[in-house]
């Protein structure tokens, strides 16, 4: 079974906003075996939508669009489904009263434009939106199936795991089961060419792919039972981590910063970070995952040479001699977040996160990060490419990297 999403929204193209929903989609369509070969982006435009429709339905058995249906003028998707089915539009009124009764429950006043949202394809079945007004739409006709979603998240994934899923799970004849492995410290190239033979197989496949500063390797199979597929893709995981080695921090769903805390509250630790060019970011990375606060301690954003010496008790004299982009800052950062909170360990970042600021001595890219722990203190100085928030988002990971190193005695 082949299936096809179609994002509707000029507002994608525009790259006002990041198209997350088809991502999702893509990882539901997955679970139930279903390849998920093309995805389109079309603006709000009838025309053009209705283009998109008829040519995913000419080499596809499922389309799926997200957004395009809510009450104004410009949320085409409704007319852009009966142009491509070549269907009219009928008037639901079971559905304009839901939407009443859930306006009358928020007290919002019901305005004419939202009876559009009880327009469908002649041909369609509504699916429930808890989250919102529109309803989606799930159109069978000649051996064909369009399933339309909202595009706002919080209605989208719950539709798409509730009734889109048990739809799928009713049609689908076969499951994909796949591994991830996600490896921070080696590049790319060097994962590839340790996994070269494996990623020559057809079943299961191996493919890497890049992330900012990390990069993942999914082990894939198809079967008719999730056990069966499973059964071909866990002798590869195993031989890939066994080439790989310590590289490879976690799995699936896991982050740098879950497996961190899980191997922290192990052993009855506890964590500070002390910030300078990442201004916090590696702080919401830790307090992003639930149950946090019974390791992570706090943290200390000290953008200024005065913070620095103030909060974490950086010398004037380090400051003056060498810099805050430096070895030695890192490591007095490292070792003044521990006193100041009283964590067994403290980890530090400090450089030229760009896109200015950089010299010849110190350019842009330059981070220095230190932990600091019960065995003493290490920092490690990188030069890492890209821009402002790649360089920001790879010093977090380093860091995030040398802990764990560090803690595990890896």
């Amino acid at each position: 079974m082949t299936a096809e999403s179609v994002a509707v929204g000029t507002e994608l193209l525009l790259g006002d906003v990041e198209d997350t929903n088809s991502a999702e989609l893509g990882k539901v369509l997955a679970q139930f075996g279903v390849l998920h070969l093309h995805r389109q982006t079309v603006g709000d435009n009838l025309e053009r939508l209705a283009a998109a429709l008829r040519l995913a339905l000419s080499r596809s058995d499922i389309v799926f669009t997200i957004g395009g249906l809510g009450p104004t003028m410009d949320d085409l998707t409704r007319e852009g489904i009966v142009a491509a089915l070549d269907e009219e539009l009928v008037f639901d009124q079971a559905v304009e009263d839901e939407i009443r009764a859930k306006l009358e429950r928020r007290r919002v006043p019901f305005a004419p434009n939202q009876s559009r949202q009880a327009m469908r394809p002649s041909s369609s079945q509504v699916l429930d939106n808890p989250n919102g007004t529109a309803p989606g739409l799930l159109c069978a006709k000649g051996g064909k199936t369009v399933i339309a979603m909202p595009g706002p998240r919080l209605e989208f994934v719950p539709m798409l795991q509730g009734p889109v899923s048990k739809y799928l799970a009713s049609v689908s004849d076969g499951v994909i089961a796949s591994r991830t492995l996600k490896i921070v410290g080696m590049g790319e190239s060097l994962v590839e060419r340790k996994l070269e033979d494996l990623m020559k197989s057809d079943d299961p496949t191996v493919a890497p792919y890049a992330k900012t500063g990390e990069v993942h390797v999914r082990i894939t199979s198809r079967g008719t039972k999730y056990e069966e597929a499973m059964s071909r893709v866990s002798p590869v995981e195993r031989e890939a981590r066994a080439r790989l080695a310590d590289v490879v921090y976690g799995a699936d769903e896991d982050t740098l910063e879950s497996v961190v805390l899980a191997l922290l509250r192990r052993r009855g630790e506890t964590l500070a970070v002390a910030e300078s060019c990442t201004g916090g970011g590696l702080g919401e990375r830790i307090t992003s995952v639930p149950g946090s606060s019974d390791v992570f301690l706090g943290g200390v954003v000290s953008y200024s040479n005065r913070l620095k010496e103030s909060l974490l008790g950086v010398s004037p004299e380090t400051l003056a001699q060498h810099g805050a982009v430096s070895e030695e800052c890192a490591r007095e950062m490292a070792e003044g977040v521990c006193r100041a909170t009283g964590a067994t360990w403290g980890v530090s970042v400090t450089g030229v996160a760009g896109p200015d600021g950089g010299t010849a001595e110190k350019p842009v890219g330059l981070v220095y990060t230190g932990v600091s722990g019960p065995d003493g203190t290490t920092v490690e100085r990188n030069e890492f490419p890209g821009g402002r928030e790649a360089v920001r988002e790879r010093s977090q990971k380093w860091a995030l990297l040398q802990l764990r190193k560090r803690v595990s005695g890896a």
